[in-house]
């Protein structure tokens, strides 16, 4: 028996729905580790060191779960709280500080990719002097995640356009955006845990486009995460591919996602983003080392095709902490 502080960030309850998704997970990891024989106890993440260093204290925490996704509602400074937990000399779950920040930012992140080698798209940054006229990109968030500002929109055509979806998306988010070649293909998400300190790669699930009008760029964009009546939460179904069927696809993605682990020394659990042109070949989105632990999430659901309850994956990310 262990006991676990379960830090989540501090979320109003009139949130959005990305937001509010941190509380509903935290809630169902408490209630896994208590499931498992544990004691569970959540708290909101403050800004303060020794009101962190008090609640461990008060609660006699063997650990920390992390799930602090934000703190002031900015994803960009959630490697805040692994910095803090390593000075307080606490076990805590997921990745370090240092890996985290690095993966955060995207087109660093795609900078080290490609510097080492593993394919990932073509990208560029304001002003955009690097874009081409005559190709489709698709402009994101450079430190935020949660799809913040993806929708049909996001995917233009040339440098002008890119630079207009730019400008629009800081006015109504603020924050840093880039555009990165858009790939069409198919796109996987691939979970990875860690296991005697070395990634195991999940089963692989294709987030698949049904009903998609000809044309329509096939992104995961907000909507189909968040708002679960909608048509494009609806029709972007998760579906898992046999490595007995595309044993080279499989292979291709499962050693890209050991790399791009090893490179960024990523710890506990992660998920990597891939596209798979025509051709067959995969490109590296983006790494989230923090990725989402709802138990209707990908890493979830991919555990439970590898013969693992939401309980034994909790418990497995708490032993590797």
């Amino acid at each position: 028996m262990m006991r676990v502080l379960v830090l989540h960030s501090d979320v109003p309850r009139d949130a959005p729905a990305d937001e509010l998704d941190t509380l509903i997970t935290a809630q169902a990891i408490a209630e896994a580790l208590e499931e498992r024989g544990h004691r569970a106890h959540l708290a909101p993440f403050v800004f303060d060191p020794e009101a962190i260093r008090g609640l461990i204290s008060e609660h006699r925490a063997d650990a920390v779960f992390n799930m602090v996704e934000a703190i002031f509602r900015q994803g960009e400074l959630a490697s805040v709280v692994p910095t803090l937990l390593e000075k307080l000399n606490v076990p805590f779950t997921g990745c370090r500080a240092a890996p985290m920040a690095l993966a955060g930012d995207k087109p660093l992140a795609k900078r080290l990719l490609r510097l080492r080698g593993l394919p990932t798209p073509d990208w560029d940054q304001p002003p955009f002097a690097a874009l081409a006229d005559d190709r489709r990109y698709i402009v994101k968030s450079a430190t935020e995640d949660a799809s913040l500002g993806l929708d049909d929109g996001a995917v233009v055509m040339g440098r002008e356009a890119a630079r207009a979806r730019a400008d629009g998306c800081r006015e109504t988010y603020g924050g840093r955006w880039f555009a990165e070649a858009y790939i069409e293909g198919r796109e996987f998400n691939v979970s990875v845990l860690e296991e005697n300190g070395a990634p195991r790669v999940l089963p692989i699930p294709e987030m698949c486009f049904h009903n998609w009008r000809e044309g329509r760029p096939k992104v995961v964009g907000y909507a189909a995460k968040w708002e679960e009546e909608s048509s494009e939460s609806l029709n972007t179904v998760r579906h898992f591919i046999s490595e007995e069927d595309e044993p080279a696809l499989c292979r291709q993605l499962t050693e890209l996602s050991e790399a791009a682990w090893r490179l960024f020394g990523l710890r506990g659990f992660a998920r990597v983003d891939f596209r798979v042109d025509e051709a067959g070949n995969a490109t590296i989105l983006e790494l989230n080392p923090n990725s989402c632990l709802e138990p209707g999430a990908g890493l979830a659901a991919a555990a439970a095709v590898a013969g693992m309850s939401y309980a034994d994956l909790i418990e497995h990310i708490l032993r590797a902490a």
